[in-house]
C-alpha cells in the first residue's frame, strides 16, 4: 500500500531528480528536449532591442531555424513592428501558430494589433488567435473593452480558428464573461510567481490547471505560459537556479506528454529588456541564452565558467 502511495506522490511531484548531478540533469534535459515540445513562446528581441523596436525577418528566420527541431507550435505576442512576420515565417518551417494581438492602454496601437491579427488569420497564418495577454492582470482595459475586441475578432475570423484570451489561470475563475467568450482557455500557470518551491511546483501547476478546468465548461485548456528562471533573486520559496530551471522543464514536459496537456513553454531565448518589468529574473527565462546558445549544457553552463560548484 505504501509503495503505491509513494509512487502516486512521485507522479504528482514529478520525476525524482534530486539525486542527479548537474551533468546528469543536463543529459536528461537534452534527451527530453530532443523528444520535442508541444509549443514554446517565441522570443524575437535581440540584445539591445525591446518591444516597440522594429524586428527584422532575418532575425526571425535565424531564431526559427534554431527552435524548429524541438517544437510543433510557437506562440507570438504581437502583430505589429515586424512581429506580424513571425506566423508567416513559422508556416514556412512547418510550425503551427498561436498568434497574439498585444492590447494595452493605447487605443491606436490596439486597433493596429487587432487589424493585424485579423489579416494574418484571414491569410491563413493563424491556427489559434489570442486577443490580448494579461490585460486584466495589468488593468489596461475594462472587461467590457476586452470583450469588445474579442467579439470583433471572432466575427471577422473563419469559424474554424479558435479565439481565446491569455491571462493568469485565476482570471478565468473570476471573470465568467471572458471565459464564456473564449473558444479555448489560454491560461498562464507560473508556480514561480506565486512563490512555490521547486519541489512542489509541478503539483502546484496541476492545481492551477484544474482550477481553470472547473470553470471551462468543457472547453479545451492550453497552458499558454509556464517556466522557471535560471538566474536572479528568488521569490519566497521559489529559487531561480541553473538546476531548478532544468528540473522544472523536465517535469513540465513529462507531464505534458503523460497527461496530453498542451503547454507553451516560456521561453525560447533570454531577453534582457524584461529586467525592467520583472527584476533581474526577467532576463533568464529562455532555454537558449541571449546569444542564441542552448543554456543547459556543460559548454554554456555559467556556473562552470565562474568556477562555482554546480551540484544540487
Amino acid at each position: 500500500m505504501s509503495s503505491r502511495r509513494d509512487h502516486r506522490m512521485m507522479s504528482l511531484l514529478g520525476a525524482n531528480l534530486n539525486n542527479k548531478t548537474t551533468k546528469g540533469l543536463e543529459n536528461i534535459f537534452k534527451r527530453v528536449l530532443k523528444e520535442g515540445m508541444h509549443g514554446i513562446g517565441f522570443s524575437p528581441y535581440e540584445e539591445g532591442q525591446e518591444p516597440g523596436d522594429q524586428i527584422s525577418e532575418a532575425q526571425i528566420h535565424r531564431r526559427m531555424k534554431i527552435i524548429k527541431p524541438y517544437t510543433k507550435w510557437i506562440r507570438s505576442f504581437s502583430c505589429t513592428d515586424g512581429n506580424e512576420a513571425i506566423p508567416r515565417i513559422a508556416k514556412e518551417y512547418g510550425i503551427k501558430t498561436l498568434v497574439g494581438a498585444w492590447l494595452g492602454d493605447d487605443p491606436d496601437i490596439n486597433k493596429k494589433e487587432v487589424a493585424g491579427l485579423i489579416q494574418l488569420a484571414n491569410d491563413g497564418y493563424v491556427d489559434i488567435a489570442a486577443v490580448g495577454n494579461e490585460v486584466m492582470y495589468r488593468g489596461d482595459l475594462t472587461e467590457e473593452e476586452l470583450l469588445g475586441f474579442m467579439y470583433q475578432v471572432k466575427e471577422a475570423l473563419p469559424k474554424d480558428i479558435p479565439v481565446g484570451y491569455v491571462d493568469a489561470y485565476y482570471e478565468f475563475v473570476q471573470r465568467p464573461k471572458i471565459t464564456e467568450a473564449c473558444d479555448v482557455i489560454l491560461a498562464n500557470c507560473y508556480p514561480y510567481w506565486e512563490g512555490c518551491s521547486l519541489e512542489y511546483s509541478l503539483l502546484y501547476m496541476k492545481d492551477m490547471f484544474n482550477q481553470a478546468s472547473r470553470v471551462a465548461n468543457g472547453k479545451k485548456i492550453i497552458i499558454s505560459e509556464t517556466g522557471w528562471p535560471s538566474e536572479g533573486e528568488g521569490l519566497q520559496g521559489a529559487i531561480p537556479s541553473y538546476e531548478n530551471a532544468i528540473k522544472y522543464f523536465i517535469n513540465t514536459q513529462l507531464w505534458s506528454k503523460e497527461d496530453d496537456i498542451d503547454i507553451f513553454y516560456f521561453s525560447s531565448f533570454d531577453e534582457s529588456w524584461k529586467v525592467g518589468a520583472e527584476g533581474d529574473v526577467g532576463a533568464f527565462w529562455g532555454l537558449w541564452d541571449k546569444n542564441e546558445k542552448l543554456k543547459f549544457s556543460s559548454n554554456t553552463n555559467p556556473l562552470l565558467k565562474r568556477g562555482k560548484s554546480v551540484f544540487v
